[in-house]
């Protein structure tokens, strides 16, 4: 008995070593971008290793040991071998990393473009050193040199030439953010993969390895900014105990060239500070966000200072006490200047007695041009509603050439699916960052307004709402990736095309192999433009549902705020559809500058994405098809359920091609998505069709069930909320 037991015990102990093992290896998704996978293609992974006899680095710095780390671990992973680390004389084929002051061989060269990048920027040069062929990966400061670690990988991760190199880089703006809307209790508003990964509760003596692999990510990508809390502040976090644990974060997070920013609740100097008014003209009030803020850098040098929402959705603000946003964000400039900190007020505000909630950051904010402080930046949303699937850019781009604007986007897919569906944001980045605003002239992009060069701003800043959150592979779906990912290669080069940024993510999240590639990127261009077919098309938007803005429900009306309900956005009669922000409307066309508002102005001469954002159309009204209106809604509706009904049809041909578990979630996911392209298709049009009164034609396919049935739906607990 006691025999038989023990060799039963023994077989159970090995499965569960085996099932331990093969977990271990199991891709999950954890790894992200940076999956290091030994290359597979025989002929490139013998010129890797031909060209790369070992690395060299000639000194130590907390970031040059994180590179140190980087490069052998990268390497290593993909040449399948002991990339061995070099000391002394460079040999044939060395990898040579450093700054000129650290390093006496980079010193002596004359490298072409370290006189030209910044503090961020790198070089990486093949070239001799002392007479031996070898590739330089330089900088100015070794921050930049972790960074160019980070792009030398990515050349071999997508099987770039790496034999004749001659790049200089640096980033387009200085400041590249994440906005992470974490809650102290790590909720995460508008997060859809789980809890918040900040564990304040265990902060400040536990500091979960996950903070470096999050902070490795955001290096590769060249982010350089965190703002740990919610934009709905909580002021709790500035106090003492809370300040140690952003300590923790902060130390942590330095080497890798990311600071540390908060939020700031406007209320705070009366909800913890004791005093009876929080107005911003206030000596006392002055005083006492001095002394907060004295405290916090005292804690973290580096602190990169406030974001800040005021006076928008009832969060407290200097109109509380009739003072203006400037004098607001003013009083905290003064107290955060001396020590190099900058305050980041966000422009999202809107009021119940606007008569279009377009129009009302712009006019807000533009008669406040040029009374900020200079370490002051206005955060203005892409659009100028809110992050819905498609808007035009916000009218405030180009309108306040004395104030230093940056850029909001939202990674995190609030209005575009959520957690589940592939919508691979790159398009609507660069859909916003091309757009001309003629503020000076053909020619005058957003781009150019957040990067300073069309101004001169010196202080340059864009921020991206997270995706992050518990879920093992850190952002819900696997292809959320490609959104943060997408998002900071954007931030650090605005000019890379979306195609191109769909290409590096694929074959380093996947493989290099062309026969997954193609079809996959080709997947991933269309999938946003499918999402706001079966959403929102031709110019419609805010259709969702009321706090959980998950599904489709247009028909949201008697709200205590018009502008909360979604009538009033689309404004179906029986006459036609669509929000008239023309000269003849609320003239919200006004706003932008003169050939920007001749072509919205103009009903033919608006592009039809932006057709019943601008202009209140008949239903029988002639589009470019040739085919009216009601005709239109519904084939893009179903155009959009076709994309998606594709993308499984192309995901299911490449069985096979990846491993297992990320192959069969988002096939999963895939099947979630059909599923919910046709329940927003039919709910919009069994709603519309009441009010053009036209049947859907008969190629279509007809709704499930009725429009009571999808009014009844409920989602008290949808995530993110």
């Amino acid at each position: 008995m006691k025999k038989r037991r023990h060799g039963a015990c023994l077989g159970l102990a090995i499965l569960l070593a085996m099932l331990m093992t093969s977990q271990a290896w199991a891709e999950d998704g954890y790894d992200l971008w940076l999956r290091y996978q030994p290359i597979t293609d025989t002929e490139a992974l013998e010129t890797y290793r031909d060209a790369i006899s070992g690395v060299l680095i000639e000194s130590e710095s907390p970031t040059l040991d994180i590179a140190r780390e980087e490069i052998s671990r990268g390497l290593n992973g993909l040449l399948g071998g002991n990339v061995p680390m070099l000391s002394g004389a460079p040999e044939d084929g060395a990898l040579i990393i450093g700054t000129p002051q650290g390093s006496e061989m980079i010193a002596e060269l004359d490298l072409e473009g370290l006189d030209q990048i910044n503090d961020d920027g790198f070089v990486i040069h093949s070239t001799s050193v002392r007479g031996e062929p070898a590739t330089v990966i330089a900088a100015n400061t070794d921050q930049g040199v972790l960074y160019g670690v980070y792009h030398f990988l990515r050349l071999i991760q997508t099987q770039q030439p790496i034999d004749d190199l001659a790049l200089v880089q640096s980033p387009r703006i200085e400041r590249r953010v994440l906005n992470h809307w974490d809650n102290l209790d790590r909720t995460v508003e508008r997060g859809y993969a789980g809890f918040s990964l900040w564990e304040w509760h265990k902060l400040p003596d536990y500091l979960n390895p996950r903070y470096i692999d999050y902070a490795r990510a955001n290096a590769s990508l060249g982010i350089n900014g965190t703002v740990l809390t919610n934009v709905n502040a909580d002021a709790t976090v500035l106090m003492p105990r809370y300040l140690d644990k952003v300590k923790a974060l902060a130390d942590l997070f330095r080497p890798y060239g990311i600071r540390v920013y908060l939020t700031a609740r406007f209320s705070a100097p009366m909800e913890i500070g004791g005093l009876e008014t929080a107005d911003p003209l206030d000596p006392d009030v002055r005083a006492w966000w001095q002394s907060k803020v004295d405290e916090i850098y005292e804690r973290i040098p580096d602190f990169g200072g406030f974001l800040v929402k005021a006076n928008s959705e009832g969060q407290p603000g200097p109109g509380d006490y009739d003072r203006s946003h400037a004098e607001g964000a003013n009083m905290l400039a003064d107290a955060v200047a001396p020590h190099d900190g900058i305050i980041m007020w966000r422009a999202f505000v809107y009021s119940p007695v606007a008569d279009d909630r377009h129009k009302q950051a712009y006019d807000e904010f533009v008669p406040l041009d040029g009374d900020f402080h200079d370490n002051v930046l206005v955060q203005v949303k892409n659009g100028p509603i809110d992050f819905q699937p498609r808007e035009p850019f916000n009218p405030l781009f180009g309108a306040m050439p004395s104030t230093s604007l940056m850029m909001e986007f939202q990674i995190t897919k609030e209005y575009l699916g959520q957690g589940t569906h592939l919508a691979y944001l790159a398009p609507l980045f660069k859909e916003a960052l091309d757009a001309d605003t003629y503020a000076q002239g053909e020619g005058s992009t957003v781009a150019k307004v957040i990067d300073g060069s069309l101004s001169g701003d010196t202080l340059t800043a864009i921020a991206g709402v997270a995706n992050t959150g518990t879920d093992r592979n850190w952002t819900g779906s696997h292809f959320n990736q490609a959104n943060w990912y997408a998002y900071g290669r954007l931030a650090w080069n605005h000019d890379l095309s979306a195609e191109a940024i769909a290409d590096e993510w694929v074959r380093m999240t996947y493989t290099n192999d062309p026969d997954f590639v193609e079809p996959v990127k080709a997947m991933m261009m269309g999938s946003r433009e499918a999402v706001v077919d079966y959403m929102t098309p031709l110019g419609l938007h805010h259709l969702m549902g009321e706090s959980h803005h998950y599904g489709p429900a247009p028909w949201i009306a008697d709200r205590e705020r018009e502008d909360w309900t979604n009538v009033y956005y689309h404004r179906a009669t029986r006459d036609g559809v669509g929000f008239d922000r023309t000269s003849e409307g609320t003239n919200a066309v006004g706003q932008y500058a003169p050939p920007v508002q001749e072509m919205f102005e103009d009903v033919d001469r608006t592009p039809e994405k932006y057709l019943l954002w601008f202009h209140h159309v008949p239903w029988d009204h002639e589009v470019s098809s040739g085919r009216t209106l009601w005709d239109e809604l519904v084939y893009r509706y179903n155009r959009g359920v076709e994309y998606v009904r594709d993308m499984r049809d192309t995901w299911a041909s490449l069985e096979g091609m990846i491993d297992e578990q990320r192959y069969r979630d988002t096939e999963a996911y895939l099947e979630i998505q059909e599923k919910e392209a046709i329940w927003w298709r039919d709910a919009s049009l069994s709603y519309f069709q009441t009010f053009s009164g036209q049947e859907i034609p008969e190629e279509y396919e007809l709704p499930a069930h009725t429009l009571e049935y999808y009014q009844s739906l409920k989602f008290p607990f949808a995530p993110g909320i």
